[in-house]
């Protein structure tokens, strides 16, 4: 009787003891933990063609002490740089980076990078070696924006802004509102393992301004669209061609449609508020087609004409203006992508993959040609959703207002 009641007492403690050795791993912490104070955070990166068939790898590493020292002042405002930009030449961007780490007494984390800029002579010559380490590496994250600048990468990193703390916030700040192309990492990844490689990134460089003090000021400014055709930069979209490009990707967001009159004097400025953009493919016979349907509705948010908008007569000359904007938009960014750089950047392939998988298999090969020589047919529905807050023109006698 007695050893069956030790066994049920030992039985019993089981629980207790597994809960005991638990608690030990648990609290031992994280053996392999790194503190924040030894650690190089990267905020951006840029990567440029080197001499003698090399890269320079620059990087953008936030100064922690400034965020004590001086309260968190944007880099421009007098609270001192935020970052500072090392930079080294390698075989590749793993080599730089192991020599950099060599120089650098802290721990180089990727893991708050935000930004990727490639520089334009290396997006020319080709980027799939350095998309290969990028998302071979664990710590940089999919979701960091890219981007290809004006001559070398490197000058905008060391831009020191205004308002936001150091120059890859800007662009990252810019970008979130959608005023061009948005595209991470994971989307250049994507783009170049697609049925037909062509990738499109923002394209980036800086602009020089005067004060009335002599002073000389600089500004990142994201200025149209780099186009690849597989890993190579072939050319740059403008930024009207770039807004055409996102009509047909149904990516436009934010920017203002300016729009002139037919007999009118002035401008009719209006804000996409919605937008549906339909891509049909067909084939007849050897020929492929595609038809564009895009319908949207605009907002009033200035009038620089005479016109009353309260005519429906004269809403409608502005519907139709606003339609026209839009088709030239679009014409004029086929044009470039379709004629020009033979760049599939706005994915007809992937919709006539999905739709004829069996016809594509034969023109896989051959889909450059394909898109060059295809029929577009573009139709547009504009409508006006809101006229703002008064429908005859602001600061204007009755007298000089058209009602017709």
């Amino acid at each position: 009787m007695m050893e069956r009641g030790n066994g049920q007492y030992f039985v019993k403690r089981i629980p207790l003891v597994l809960s005991i050795c638990m608690s030990i791993f648990v609290l031992s912490g994280c053996w392999d933990r790194v503190e924040v104070n030894d650690l190089a955070i990267i905020t951006g990166a840029a990567i440029d063609k080197g001499g003698d068939n090399q890269i320079e790898l620059s990087l953008q590493i936030f100064i922690p002490k400034t965020l004590g020292s001086g309260g968190g002042q944007a880099g421009g405002s007098g609270g001192g740089k935020m970052t500072v930009t090392a930079s080294q030449t390698g075989k590749n961007i793993a080599d730089a980076l192991s020599k950099l780490q060599g120089k650098i007494p802290r721990e180089i984390f990727w893991g708050q990078c935000k930004v990727f800029v490639i520089g334009e002579e290396l997006a020319k010559q080709g980027i799939q070696e350095q998309m290969d380490f990028l998302l071979r590496h664990p710590e940089p994250r999919g979701r960091a924006y890219v981007y290809v600048s004006e001559g070398k990468a490197k000058t905008i990193l060391e831009v020191v802004p205004n308002l936001e703390r150091y120059s890859a916030e800007v662009l990252r700040e810019i970008t979130n509102y959608r005023i061009g192309m948005q595209i991470t990492l994971q989307d250049v990844d994507e783009m170049l393992t697609g049925i037909a490689p062509a990738v499109a990134l923002p394209y980036v460089h800086i602009e020089k301004e005067q004060t009335s003090e002599g002073k000389s000021l600089k500004y990142v400014h994201i200025d149209g669209t780099a186009v690849f055709h597989k890993d190579q930069m072939v050319g740059i979209l403008t930024e009207a061609e770039t807004r055409g490009v996102l009509w047909l990707r149904d990516e436009i967001r934010g920017y203002t449609v300016n729009v002139g009159i037919e007999g009118e004097e002035g401008l009719v400025s209006l804000n996409p508020v919605a937008a549906r953009v339909h891509l049909n493919p067909q084939i007849e016979g050897d020929k492929w087609k595609m038809t564009v349907d895009v319908d949207t509705e605009g907002a009033i948010v200035q009038n620089e004409t005479n016109i009353n908008f309260h005519d429906p007569k004269l809403l409608k000359k502005v519907e139709h203006a606003y339609q026209k904007s839009i088709e030239t938009r679009i014409e004029e960014a086929l044009n470039q992508i379709q004629h020009k750089l033979h760049a599939d950047i706005v994915g007809f392939s992937k919709e006539f993959y999905r739709k004829y998988p069996n016809e594509w298999k034969r023109v896989e090969n051959r889909w450059d040609e394909m898109f060059s020589e295809m029929d577009i047919t573009i139709n547009v529905m504009a409508h006006i959703r809101r006229d703002g807050y008064i429908n005859e023109p602001g600061a204007m006698t009755k007298e000089e207002v058209k009602e017709k």
